[in-house]
């Protein structure tokens, strides 16, 4: 029997509220929880984002806790994959908002249309769909 699993990312950023007003505009995201970090409180923010049946969570990088971003890591370490149904679109808005082409979103011989893009805050996203 498969026990009852649910997985949430969490991208470590510099500024999660920036991070989230990115994601909410490059990938229709939408913000669910946040969490601010009080002055008095030894925990860092976090922010939850919904994007279709997925959810993800951002928070900022703590180095006493090990939570690096990747740009103190130099690079992503991991790479998310979201399928959509218009994976141009998606890229053009995630570059019009900061974000840069690693590879170009175009066909692919394996029958998807993908490419990948870096997020201003490093992390690194394969933008995939149907052929066009």
């Amino acid at each position: 029997m498969t026990p009852n699993i649910h997985l949430s990312p969490r991208l470590i950023v510099p500024d999660p509220d920036r991070a989230s007003a990115f994601y909410q505009v490059a990938l229709g995201a939408e913000q669910v929880f946040s969490a601010p970090r009080s002055d008095d409180d030894c925990r860092p923010s976090v922010i939850e984002l919904r994007v279709g049946e997925s959810s993800f969570r951002i928070s900022p990088a703590v180095s006493s806790w090990g939570w690096l971003s990747p740009d103190d890591l130099g690079g992503s370490a991991v790479l998310l994959e979201v399928e959509v149904d218009d994976p141009d679109a998606v890229g053009e808005r995630m570059i019009a908002h900061g974000a840069a082409v690693v590879v170009s979103i175009e066909n692919r011989p394996y029958g998807r249309r993908s490419g990948r893009i870096r997020d201003s805050f490093g992390h690194l996203w394969i933008i995939t769909g149907e052929l066009r």
